[in-house]
């Protein structure tokens, strides 16, 4: 069962990244047809072309989004991991290169098959030829290769910055979710990585780097399979949050600490190879409210206030004082109802520093007989 959700939240995850690649070419198309309505008006024919002329909306847009949608699971599924290691704007000239490139390549084909099947022509014949050489030089290929080229470089674009600053952080900034304060509640987890004094002064200052880049960048999938947001990265912490709408939501935050686990522990060669250790972590999850605004004049951030932040860290403070990996609340346990293949052991009602209640806290561990 928790396979089959695991597999359903990466399609889930799939789609929305390549649904801008679909929508933002469609929007571009209806106002490519009302511009053309606009100044055609009832023409029956392209003047340029004598190709005839239609104003419906449905075809062009059926079409950009088809073409669309194909990019962008070509770039999401395999394009991007080949240029993931590239600088912000190389990443996106060469893409765009490429898909343009793979679009004159594709109308190419179509328009040779069709035309020398139409004829009933070699597709080397010089009348497919001439015909090639004859749409490729009008104006019109070209200025039209040219407006929806811009739509790539605008869904490209959008992607980069969507990678950099968290899926939903840029949608946030769009829809102005956060323009005004929200009291939410929210759950949070504070990951750390354990030794890493030692592990920085054995690897020395780039080469640790160096190590922090591929940590981050393994456990990042698992974050995101269960549906959490990277709030910051703090050294070689990183602090996830959650906005759970059922218990099943909230169990995926342990099951997304254990995905992280099992993760580095199926790279440890490549760990042991590069850098000759395997990085490890403990981390502390803790429920609670939180006021979550949009902030910065010159630089806007989303940031979230509250003691449950202040409260998180203190228990991930605990870890080493009880020899633990995972450390929750009882706060946390409430909203979970019971749910989930985990079993907690009590570690008492401790007081934290800078909080006047106590909190009860409990080691966490997977049930690995009860999984499915």
């Amino acid at each position: 069962m928790k396979l089959i959700r695991l597999f359903t939240k990466k399609r889930k995850r799939i789609i929305r990244q390549i649904l801008p690649f679909a929508l933002i070419p469609g929007m571009f198309s209806v106002v490519q047809t009302i511009l053309e309505k606009g100044i055609l008006g009832d023409h029956p024919v392209y003047p340029s072309t004598g190709n005839p002329y239609s104003s419906t909306v449905l075809i062009p847009l059926l079409t950009s989004l088809f073409i669309g949608f194909s990019i962008g699971l070509f770039e999401v599924l395999y394009v991007n991991k080949w240029f993931q290691n590239r600088r912000f704007y190389e990443k996106i000239l060469f893409k765009f290169f490429l898909y343009v490139l793979a679009i004159i390549f594709a109308t190419l084909i179509i328009i040779i098959t069709r035309h020398s099947i139409g004829q009933g022509l070699n597709p080397f014949d010089s009348i497919v030829l001439d015909y090639v050489y004859s749409f490729f030089s009008n104006f019109a290929f070209w200025s039209i290769l040219c407006y929806y080229s811009l739509a790539i470089g605008v869904s490209l674009f959008y992607k980069e910055v969507s990678d950099n600053i968290g899926q939903g952080a840029s949608l946030n900034f769009l829809t102005g979710k956060y323009h005004q304060p929200k009291v939410e509640n929210r759950v949070f987890m504070f990951l750390d990585m354990k030794s890493s004094t030692a592990h920085a002064e054995k690897l020395g200052h780039i080469k640790y780097f160096q190590m922090l880049k591929d940590y981050y960048a393994d456990i990042s999938l698992p974050i995101l399979d269960f549906d959490g947001e990277i709030y910051q990265y703090v050294g070689d912490e990183i602090v996830i949050t959650w906005e759970p709408k059922t218990n099943k939501e909230a169990a995926d935050v342990i099951n997304c600490f254990y995905g992280m686990k099992n993760t580095l522990l199926n790279q440890h060669s490549k760990y042991d190879e590069s850098y000759g250790i395997t990085p490890t972590f403990k981390a502390a999850i803790h429920y609670g409210q939180v006021t979550t605004g949009e902030i910065g004049l010159v630089k806007k951030d989303f940031v979230f206030t509250g003691d449950t932040l202040n409260t998180t860290a203190r228990i991930q403070g605990l870890c080493n004082n009880y020899g633990v990996d995972l450390i929750v609340s009882q706060n946390f346990i409430d909203i979970l109802d019971g749910i989930g293949s985990f079993n907690f052991t009590t570690l008492g009602n401790v007081a934290l520093r800078g909080r006047s209640e106590k909190i009860e806290i409990y080691k966490a561990e997977e049930n690995k007989s009860q999984i499915a």
